[in-house]
């Protein structure tokens, strides 16, 4: 096995020159101990009292630059942390929590935030979260969670637009985690209101029937069945993957999203909620299911047996049989149209909102949007006419 290159840090200090403020290399007794003040100036000594100190280091081909303080020793000690946090990720070892001045790394406690994510969470959440806490990392350099200050969090706001190219409402998503991240070390009241990463809500898109009339005479049998299960019960991408036969109940035309401990899935915020199915969707169902392999518990399964990942990647392929642009193609419009036209069609937000499994009304109301079907345009008419 090829062995991993180490990383090496250095210690330096920030001081004035002859030729302006240079970061100088600093001076090391025999017995390795930082001299304070000391640094090397052209390869000779000199005294220079002020400045502060700075780890330097390499991190995918750039240099990094990290202040340390005024302290020799206390930046000495750094030096080495920082080289052996290093290296440990290097090599994939868990970095274990600061002691000693009871100061808790970044390092340590973005290990043990997303170690606790991954028992309570779902993989798609430890990943966002993932990425969130790297890409913070990467924008703040502070060693230690009590360093971190306002200025910090305002800097990653704009590390993600910037450098990035997030989204405002990926921004916003990746800022919240942080925020969370560092509510779940005890620090809090950090930012104020303002300071928050802002976006415009969008109005959920859905499908016109003229979309949905061309995208299903494009598909077969199986494929309509996909897309049409998704668009008359609303459920999410991963509730269709895990459905089972033993939720759908024919008798009393409902579909159940249900825990599924065998295939170790749960629900989003663990609810189980039940949907009804127009008859029309019972009706394919059965005669799926009268074709379908009786050893498999799933309605939607590969030929494995395990939840089918691909979804999307059919539904694209479909829109673009059928000519149309499958960039305006995903699962989630779906579950929007779902939404839209149960409201519209008169069902109330409470129960629409149960249907979707949502935790609060405000998320139920943005599928709250004007019609713009045939009978409005008429009733417009009438008025006006």
């Amino acid at each position: 096995m090829a062995r991993t290159q180490s990383k090496e840090v250095n210690l330096t200090k920030r001081v004035q020159t002859p030729k302006g403020m240079r970061y100088c290399p600093v001076v090391l007794s025999p017995n390795g101990r930082v001299k304070p003040d000391l640094v090397l100036v052209d390869d000779k000594p000199e005294k220079h009292p002020e400045g502060a100190y700075y780890l330097e280091w390499r991190e995918k081909g750039k240099r990094v630059r990290l202040s340390v303080g005024k302290d020799a020793q206390d930046a000495a000690a750094r030096r080495q942390r920082k080289e052996a946090e290093l290296n440990a990720l290097n090599n994939g070892v868990s970095v274990l929590p600061e002691k000693g001045n009871g100061h808790k790394s970044v390092a340590a406690a973005v290990a043990q935030f997303l170690e606790e994510t991954e028992i309570t969470k779902k993989p798609k959440t430890l990943a966002a979260y993932t990425t969130a806490l790297n890409y913070f990392t990467e924008s703040c350099r502070k060693l230690f969670l009590h360093e971190i200050e306002r200025h910090d969090l305002l800097k990653f706001s704009g590390f993600l637009r910037e450098e990035k190219k997030q989204a405002p409402r990926s921004v916003y998503n990746k800022f919240e985690t942080v925020m969370t991240f560092l509510k779940a070390n005890g620090i809090r009241g950090l930012v104020g209101k303002n300071d928050w990463p802002r976006y415009t809500e969008e109005e959920p898109e859905m499908y016109e029937q003229e979309e949905l009339d061309k995208l299903f005479k494009a598909c077969n049998n199986e494929e309509r069945l996909w897309f049409e299960f998704f668009l008359m019960t609303g459920e999410r991408e991963q509730e269709v993957m895990y459905t089972y036969w033993s939720d759908i109940n024919f008798a009393h035309a409902t579909v159940r999203v249900s825990h599924k401990p065998d295939r170790g899935w749960t629900p989003k915020a663990y609810k189980e909620r039940e949907i009804p199915i127009p008859a029309k969707l019972g009706r394919a169902l059965k005669a799926w299911k009268a074709k379908s392999d009786k050893t498999c518990t799933l309605v939607f399964p590969t030929s494995g047996c395990n939840p089918k990942l691909d979804f999307l990647d059919c539904l694209k392929a479909s829109a673009e049989r059928a000519e149309l642009d499958n960039e305006n193609f995903w699962l989630h419009k779906f579950r929007s149209t779902f939404a839209t036209r149960c409201l519209w069609a008169g069902v109330d937000l409470r129960t629409v909102q149960q249907w979707l499994g949502h935790s609060d009304m405000e998320s139920t109301m943005r599928y709250l949007k004007p019609s713009r079907s045939e009978k409005v345009r008429e009733k417009v008419n009438e008025i006006f006419g």
